[in-house]
């Protein structure tokens, strides 16, 4: 997850600025407009002049897991309570998320500009997982959920029952392992089918979110639990203990074989 936030620090929003500030989105044209053409692209022009960092953030491939978090949670502080020992550069990072313009963002050495920026991101996360326990936040992924976003169970036994999973952690902690899926018919975890929300870190997800969700949204959790395979040879079924019984067998056939 720490490779993945590090790729995304060299990004920025489209039109920004090399040597902006931190937090400040400086856009400009990507090219010059003729004046036969300002007509045609004012509304895209407008487009990047009111993208914020949140939204530039969201957009990017293989963020679209996340959900847009609200500035107002962001901005109250009680939300962010320990945050600032998890992530360096805390109130750059801070800043950075909500395109605050920050004045002491220069006196930082040019090569931890990048750190600033990752750290952000890391933030962002750590903000997120908090944010999807909320109402608002919980409301926002049901949509995603919905639309099979992160992706359906690969279970064999859940084919039938077609339903979305949901992105969980093992841990709440940082760097301990990447996002897995959750599938509430057969109630179990796995590795997503998507290599993009294997690289986010879990810690962005949580380990109660998923749990929490369908306990809210009971509608989506089916009420029967998929049959479990069971093993068959020429139609019947294998019993339990024959694996058992043939250890026990090959183990008294070495012991006569070998010598004393």
């Amino acid at each position: 997850s720490s490779h993945f936030a590090a790729s995304l620090a060299n990004q920025k929003p489209p039109g920004l600025v090399e040597g902006h500030q931190a937090g400040s989105l400086m856009l400009t044209p990507t090219h010059e407009i003729s004046t036969d053409s300002i007509e045609d692209s004012s509304n895209e022009s407008n487009i990047d002049e009111n993208i914020t960092w949140i939204d530039w953030f969201c957009h990017l491939k293989g963020n679209e897991f996340f959900v847009e978090v609200d500035e107002a949670y962001i901005q109250d502080d009680f939300n962010l309570t320990g945050l600032n020992a998890q992530v360096p550069f805390y109130e750059y990072a801070l800043n950075t998320i909500l395109d605050v313009i920050d004045d002491h963002v220069d006196q930082l050495p040019g090569d931890q500009l990048p750190l600033v920026e990752t750290a952000a991101q890391m933030l962002y996360g750590l903000i997120h997982a908090r944010f999807i326990l909320t109402s608002r936040g919980m409301a926002a992924m049901l949509d995603k959920y919905r639309g099979q976003v992160f992706g359906t169970c690969p279970l064999i036994q859940c084919e039938e029952w077609n339903g979305s999973v949901l992105p969980i952690g093992v841990s709440d902690r940082l760097r301990v392992s990447g996002a897995k899926v959750y599938c509430p018919h057969c109630r179990e975890m796995y590795f997503p089918k998507s290599s993009r929300l294997e690289c986010l870190d879990g810690a962005y997800f949580g380990t109660s979110f998923a749990h929490l969700f369908f306990l809210t949204y009971q509608h989506p959790v089916p009420q029967s639990a998929p049959t479990p395979y069971v093993p068959r040879m020429y139609g019947f079924r294998i019993h339990k203990d024959v694996k058992e019984n043939l250890r026990r067998l090959r183990d008294g056939t070495q012991n006569k074989l070998s010598p004393d």
